[in-house]
């Protein structure tokens, strides 16, 4: 498989036709200063050892060293093989909670984007390992399924809002659920699920679904953002404006952090609970936590061993230049080889 690294560079190989055209010019001038100044035969006779022929050669030389070295820059790399590739890694699914009680600013800017932050830094932490997204409110649905590819998982993530929840509210029995119908019961010993809400709404079915997830081998760990003061809840009225949410009463309603629910999904989950604060410490909590899991070998192919090939182009570009060094523009006579080096 073959490839350029650093394939920008090719493009400064523009400058080489434009080399040539201003080589050209100037010889065409020079042309036309000795037309101006008498005739060219007369100019030859006085001049007998110079040579546009050597100055058009040795202006090439230089022009496609230049090339030489530009394409050496460039660095063409050929793949010499496909390896197969062991390695170790967990299947860990994130549930992230995008229900509209996640727009309450009582933490900045609000739990939705914090969490989003604290997501994306997530991600990268968990590099190695396959990743699955759920994302849930008023139900529970596969956002995407595990997955090597963290691109398009942090992509999913910094794109997600309330506004992709077909229902409102905070189902977080039903996103464990559907955590356990991926992972399913093989290699029990390797699957974590990292469920991160504000747990408006207590469920005790969510807790009696990590007390059977964990049975089944999946340990659950959960993650709080916001406060247990709370905050009122944003929403957009039909004319697009933000106002409160509020209750039958016309009341505004307040949002407020349920720690209790979410450290008792951990506890009945195997698994422990973390708040997500402006420093997101919980990052290398949670990344130890992961890493202790018993991981699965899994096997990848892929082409892993490029060859450089800059260095024969970087080699023919030294030895271009040295020999215009060494050239002189004068005309030699036949055989008189000194002359021709100009020694």
């Amino acid at each position: 498989m073959f490839r350029i690294e650093e394939g920008y560079v090719l493009y400064y190989l523009i400058i080489i036709p434009i080399g040539f055209l201003l080589v050209w010019l100037s010889m065409e001038w020079k042309k036309r200063a000795i037309g101006k100044a008498g005739d060219y035969a007369v100019f030859s006779r006085l001049f007998p050892d110079w040579s546009a022929t050597k100055e058009w050669l040795k202006a090439s030389m230089i022009l496609l060293a230049l090339a030489l070295s530009l394409v050496a820059w460039a660095n063409p790399q050929w793949g010499t093989r496909k390896e197969k590739v062991k390695a170790k890694s967990s299947d860990v699914i994130i549930a992230m909670d995008i229900s509209q009680s996640m727009m309450a600013d009582d933490v900045s800017p609000n739990r939705m984007e914090r969490s989003k932050r604290f997501v994306t830094e997530l991600i990268k932490k968990l590099k190695g390992e396959r990743i699955g997204l759920i994302f849930f409110a008023g139900s529970a649905y596969l956002q995407m399924p595990l997955s090597n590819d963290y691109a398009a998982a942090e992509l999913y993530v910094k794109s997600s809002s309330p506004g992709q929840a077909g229902t409102q509210g905070t189902v977080v029995a039903e996103a464990i659920e559907l955590a356990g119908t991926l992972f399913g019961k093989e290699n029990p010993t390797q699957k974590a699920l990292i469920l991160i809400s504000d747990g408006e709404n207590h469920e005790m079915e969510a807790i009696e679904a990590a007390e059977e997830s964990y049975n089944n081998g999946m340990h659950v760990y959960t993650l709080g953002v916001g406060t247990q003061e709370g905050a009122f809840v944003p929403e957009k009225d039909k004319n697009g404006k933000t106002v409160y949410k509020r209750d039958a009463a016309g009341n505004p309603i307040k949002s407020a952090l349920n720690v209790g629910l979410l450290q008792d999904v951990a506890e009945a989950g195997g698994g422990k609970f973390y708040m997500i604060d402006q420093t997101f410490s919980a990052l290398s909590k949670l990344d130890s936590e992961i890493d202790k899991l018993e991981k699965q070998e899994v096997e990848h192919r892929s082409f892993t061993d490029y060859n450089s090939y800059f260095q024969y182009f970087l080699f023919l570009a030294i030895l271009l230049w040295i020999l215009e060094y060494l050239m002189s523009n004068k005309s030699g006579k036949k055989g008189d080889w000194k002359k021709v080096l100009g020694i």
